[in-house]
């Protein structure tokens, strides 16, 4: 008995197993889910820093609204398709597209003196709280 026919049945699965390593696993064509911001917020007496994680994205492409309590940040992920001749496109898992968190905070902030940065990938937002107003006594007469 030839002692290479005991393997033979392996050199069959051992190609299938290059050809399935070299297989995208996923193939997401820039997809219908947004990529999330995620957000870390930490709170003084004076005001409510924001810090917000947006990867890739260009500060002109960066919106953020203030009403009341409420903060809106919103992006879009622009795709720079430059094809050169003769490349192809074999795996796409970026994110491109827009996308956009709302939160509330506990107390209104005061959008005139918000500021915002952005480096490496990271938004910071400082966000002053109101001057809470202190209630009038009225007269009665």
């Amino acid at each position: 008995m030839n002692p290479l026919l005991r393997y033979e049945p392996l050199s069959g699965r051992l190609d299938g197993l290059f050809n399935d390593f070299l297989r995208p696993a996923l193939v997401w064509e820039g997809g219908s889910e947004p990529a999330p911001i995620r957000v870390d917020v930490k709170e003084t007496p004076a005001a409510y820093t924001v810090h917000a994680e947006i990867a890739g994205v260009k500060k002109e492409d960066i919106r953020v609204e203030i009403e009341g309590n409420e903060v809106l940040i919103s992006a879009e992920v622009k795709r720079e398709s430059e094809k050169k001749e003769g490349e192809r496109v074999l795996r796409t898992e970026r994110f491109f597209g827009k996308t956009a968190r709302r939160f509330a905070l506990p107390q209104e902030i005061d959008e005139s003196k918000a500021e915002a940065k952005y480096a490496d990938g990271v938004l910071e937002l400082t966000l002053p709280k109101k001057a809470a107003v202190a209630g009038r006594r009225v007269a009665i007469q």
